[in-house]
């Protein structure tokens, strides 16, 4: 009886300094959400994507060695890159890195600590590969996965499981398709969440938990295009994590 009260108490404690790390680390996103980096219509989206409610939600801490994948324009590494660089972490970029970023974002104040590797794969082509490094804390996708075809999308979980620590998070975020609808033009840039979780199950993830932080039935009906008048910018996502055991 003892030593489960024992057991009890550490997990009850270990769960406590988790929440209490997960939350300063918020506090010093919610910092660098503020940094002079930023463009004004990346600032404009943020109450929509919730960037800081996402990243205490996936767990992120400061001093983290963390990878994202196709960043496009950099609004994550714009805030991510500051906060990992003045706190002992790492930002490492990956997967469609065109010199327009290397040129435009990752020369920007405050992005020392960041770096890109395997240049040559992009989403539109992503074969059986490893990332160049293996010791990454968290890996994070924001609204890419729905690029690739299913062998693609496996390739690259593949890779970013080999790529994660044991104990590593993956986060991911997307746009949100119906439980088994068809692929059609108007949900092309759409996924089912069921089948991301059970391709991640299947790369040998453990599925750890999900937010309704980007559930929007107000804007989004799951049938049109993501582009639409109206949707984009407004779409219903999901936001799921992972954890490599």
């Amino acid at each position: 009886m003892k030593k489960v009260l024992i057991a009890i108490c550490s997990l009850f404690i270990s769960t406590q300094l988790f929440a209490a790390d997960a939350a300063a680390t918020r506090a010093k996103v919610e910092q660098y959400l503020q940094g002079s980096i930023r463009e004004a219509a990346e600032v404009a989206r943020d109450p929509n994507r919730k960037p800081a409610e996402v990243l205490e939600f996936f767990g992120l801490e400061d001093g983290m060695k963390v990878l994202e994948i196709s960043p496009a324009g950099g609004y994550w590494t714009k805030f991510l890159g500051p906060l990992l660089c003045n706190n002992g972490g790492e930002l490492v970029v990956s997967v469609g890195i065109n010199n327009a970023f290397r040129n435009r974002v990752m020369t920007l104040d405050g992005l020392d600590c960041v770096s890109a590797i395997n240049d040559a794969i992009s989403l539109g082509s992503i074969p059986e590969f490893s990332f160049d490094s293996g010791d990454f804390d968290m890996v994070l996708t924001f609204r890419n996965l729905h690029n690739p075809t299913a062998e693609a999308r496996a390739n690259m979980n593949k890779a970013i499981y080999e790529a994660l620590k044991d104990g590593g998070i993956y986060g991911v975020v997307d746009h949100t398709r119906r439980h088994g609808q068809p692929t059609n033009r108007a949900v092309g840039r759409r996924l089912d969440p069921v089948l991301v979780i059970k391709e991640m199950v299947d790369v040998g993830f453990e599925f750890v938990d999900y937010s309704y932080m980007h559930y929007h039935p107000e804007s989004d009906d799951l049938a049109q295009e993501v582009g639409t008048a109206g949707v984009t910018g407004h779409t219903d996502r999901f936001t799921l994590l992972f954890k490599k055991p």
